[in-house]
């Protein structure tokens, strides 16, 4: 609870990123649970997304007067997709059928969870359309026309190390070969993946990228950029269809 606390005192005008000690447990290497009262969750979630849609005519406002540029507004999108929106499914139970809209209320499955996020951060997208996807053909839904990254190596080290060079400060869509898929997070230089878990805790979460289970039993991935996207930013903004 205090950590929901914490979250909703950051309020709107708060663009910096959480510490990395307020997301994630290092110590005990166990990935983020978010639980609170469901009631409390609902009205600070519709806050978030309220919020989401006043940053992005903001950032638009700011873009066509001049007074901010596009790394600006990558990062504020990127902050508030990963410390407003996203903290709130922390704990929701995954299911493969799960399509629940609401966080911890009801279940959600790895694509669901990528396309309601999303959604709800603004994006103009049909969330059913998006979550049944493949992971590569979700991979080209999310791109935009922007580069797809195929990573494929033969041990998890590999593949680790290979996805850390490719990437830089931010958020990305990584799909797992055609079995699952996340945001890949680099923040501080550190990689992290925030899913919906069919493995321990089967729930969403964030964890380390090289602690994790669902990392180290597959060895293809999608990548792609979504806070360096800036044609999809730009749909974003302009709440042109992405689908």
């Amino acid at each position: 609870m205090l950590f929901f606390l914490f979250l909703l005192s950051l309020g709107f005008a708060n663009e910096k990123p959480l510490p990395l000690s307020e997301t994630i447990c290092f110590n005990e290497k166990v990935p983020l649970g978010f639980h609170a009262d469901v009631d409390s969750i609902a009205v600070a979630y519709a806050n978030a997304k309220g919020n989401a849609d006043r940053l992005r005519m903001r950032l638009r406002e700011g873009l066509r007067s001049g007074t901010i540029s596009y790394d600006h507004i990558r990062s504020a999108f990127a902050d508030h997709l990963v410390d407003q929106i996203i903290p709130h499914w922390y704990g929701t139970p995954w299911s493969f059928g799960g399509h629940t809209d609401i966080p911890n209320q009801g279940k959600i499955a790895c694509g669901y969870f990528i396309s309601t996020t999303l959604r709800d951060m603004g994006i103009n997208l049909n969330r059913y359309t998006l979550a049944q996807k493949s992971p590569a053909d979700e991979a080209k839904m999310i791109s935009c026309g922007a580069v797809i990254t195929e990573v494929h190596q033969d041990t998890p080290k590999r593949a680790y190390e290979a996805i850390d060079q490719l990437t830089n400060e931010g958020l990305y869509f990584i799909g797992f070969d055609e079995g699952h898929v996340g945001y890949l997070l680099k923040r501080e230089g550190e990689l992290f993946l925030i899913h919906s878990n069919y493995l321990s805790p089967v729930s969403v979460c964030m964890e380390a990228l090289e602690d994790s289970r669902v990392f180290r039993s597959f060895k293809k991935f999608h990548l792609v950029p979504i806070s360096h996207n800036d044609t999809l930013l730009q749909r974003w903004l302009d709440q042109a269809s992405v689908l």
